[in-house]
């Protein structure tokens, strides 16, 4: 019997040194180097000398909600400001008269997959009119597509719990049939009960055994007194590294002084933080952040939907705008925006089967670059994306 499944020889990883990948049973077995004959395989791939990426972390999506795919639908702009209750009011306007939510859904993740992402984890509304209909279309495509990529599912209730009689039952039954996680939404502006509403959160959290990922949109001091209370219940819970904020616009408009210290409780706490890097509004400091101790990762959240009309579902270009509009310049910076969109993202998500080391997953992106500075900066087209080892797409396509 040979002693791998597969040998990707002439790989290019990213510490600069030419090695061989043994893959067996879906996992890396072992890193080897170029010199002397190749080991016995089901299979050897020459990859040529390029660049090999572990895949892709995105670590905050929607599947039920993008119309990425289908005709063009015009964006509506809000009446008054932003808005997130007239965004679900558009949305819902919109998701009436859409393809069904399966093809939509499929779609949008083989868009994410082709360029290289292999673990996501995805938010499906829950809420009193759309019941659990969303969790059960996605949670049926996670299922029909775990040869392409491993999915998480967040419990997120888009109109609120309080203020949406019956949601917050149905969260719960939602995280029993699977979901992974259980979602929040700005407590003190959608529901004005930030206690009550992290109440219900964080018992479905805690009876359950499942992390947490909140939206968090609400700015300045009211934002970050409600990440202190989150980070005070996920102390208080022992569940630090299973805690994630989205978005947290509020830690990039405070003084250097009040961050500092709201990094450190994160730190502490053991909350991770996610953003998109968005292109009109402040957001989490990465460096700062990370210097601190806190996780930061990165997604890409709504792609050609109601809330906006951008995204292309590639991580590797969220890396590059994340070093943009942070101002990372470096080989080091730019390093560290990579590391947001993979290893941080494996972090915050939990996961322990992640990287180019053996034992992890055989997932990997194989591009023409020289390091991943380079990568980040050129975000080459031409990829070769692997899963557990087998080649699911080249170059923009599923194979």
């Amino acid at each position: 019997m040979a002693a791998f499944d597969t040998v990707f020889d002439n790989a290019l990883l990213p510490d600069g040194q030419r090695q061989r990948i043994g893959v067996a049973g879906g996992k890396i077995a072992a890193i080897l180097p170029t010199t002397g004959p190749l080991p016995e395989a089901g299979a050897v791939v020459d990859l040529g000398g390029e660049l090999v990426l572990p895949g892709f972390v995105e670590g905050h999506i929607h599947l039920d909600t993008s119309f990425y795919g289908e005709t063009w639908k015009p964006h509506l702009a809000d009446t008054n400001g932003f808005s997130v209750r007239e965004r679900v009011k558009f949305q819902m306007q919109n998701l009436a008269s859409a393809a069904p939510m399966r093809e939509r859904a499929q779609k949008q993740l083989e868009l994410a997959v082709r360029q290289g992402t292999t673990r996501m984890r995805s938010h499906v509304m829950i809420d009193a009119d759309v019941g659990l209909s969303h969790f059960e279309s996605i949670a049926e495509v996670r299922e029909a597509n775990r040869h392409l990529i491993d999915i998480q599912l967040v419990a997120f209730p888009q109109s609120g719990i309080l203020t949406s009689p019956g949601t917050a039952a149905l969260l719960d039954e939602a995280v029993r049939l699977g979901c992974d996680l259980v979602g929040g939404l700005d407590p003190a502006t959608i529901d004005r009960d930030i206690e009550k509403h992290l109440d219900v959160i964080f018992d479905i959290a805690g009876r359950r055994g499942v992390g947490v990922d909140i939206h968090l949109h609400d700015s300045g001091t009211l934002g970050v007194y409600e990440i202190e209370q989150i980070a005070a219940r996920t102390r208080a819970l022992g569940l630090g590294g299973k805690v994630a904020v989205s978005h947290a616009y509020a830690l990039g408009q405070v003084d250097a002084g009040l961050l500092a210290r709201i990094a450190d409780i994160l730190a502490q706490s053991g909350v991770a933080i996610m953003t998109i890097a968005p292109p009109n509004s402040a957001f989490p400091p990465v460096a700062p952040l990370r210097a601190a101790g806190v996780t930061v990762f990165a997604g890409s959240d709504n792609i050609r939907d109601s809330w906006w009309p951008y995204g292309d579902g590639d991580m590797l270009r969220r890396a590059n705008m994340v070093g943009h509009r942070s101002g990372f310049y470096t080989d080091a910076d730019l390093s560290t925006a990579f590391d947001v969109v993979t290893a941080a993202g494996a972090k915050a998500l939990g996961l322990d089967d992640y990287g180019l080391v053996v034992g992890a997953q055989a997932d990997f992106v194989v591009l023409a670059a020289a390091h991943v500075p380079e990568a980040v900066v050129a975000v080459p087209s031409a990829r070769r994306v692997f899963k557990r080892g087998v080649f699911v797409a080249q170059d923009g396509r599923i194979l």
